[in-house]
């Protein structure tokens, strides 16, 4: 393979466009994750206590989620106290599985790094040594 052939192949290689910014954001990985994890979905106290987060910045994530239209939420009354459930949407389901292939694909990347023997040449044709 000629050199220009491999930079275009390579070009990219290393942006990992599938690493959505709204699931991206670790408050709102770990909504979906926990919702994933109780497909039949989840109150918000239950999300909240899961993930560790104050009420008003549970309430803007989900909602950012909602508008993404990755989660789906039914308000209403338990005993005359207001109760929030949320559940993970098919369209958060499937993209929620598209990142984590994206997640599997730099871990590959990231291994096979790992596995390259640092003091061998760099692309500029210097041998490199361990700092």
């Amino acid at each position: 393979m000629d050199k220009h052939h491999h930079e275009d192949h390579d070009r990219g290689r290393f942006a990992y466009e599938g690493l959505d910014r709204v699931l991206h954001e670790k408050a709102r990985l770990g909504i979906l994750t926990a919702l994933v994890t109780h497909r039949e979905g989840l109150l918000f106290t239950q999300i909240r206590d899961l993930c560790a987060l104050s009420d008003g910045n549970l309430s803007r994530h989900i909602q950012a989620l909602e508008e993404a239209g990755l989660v789906e939420v039914w308000k209403g009354f338990r005993a005359k106290k207001p109760q929030t459930l949320c559940r993970i949407s098919k369209n958060g389901l499937c993209r929620f599985h598209e990142y984590l292939e994206e997640l599997e694909r730099v871990i590959r990347d990231a291994s096979v790094a790992g596995e390259e023997d640092p003091s061998t040449e760099s692309a500029m044709g210097k041998r490199l040594v361990p700092i």
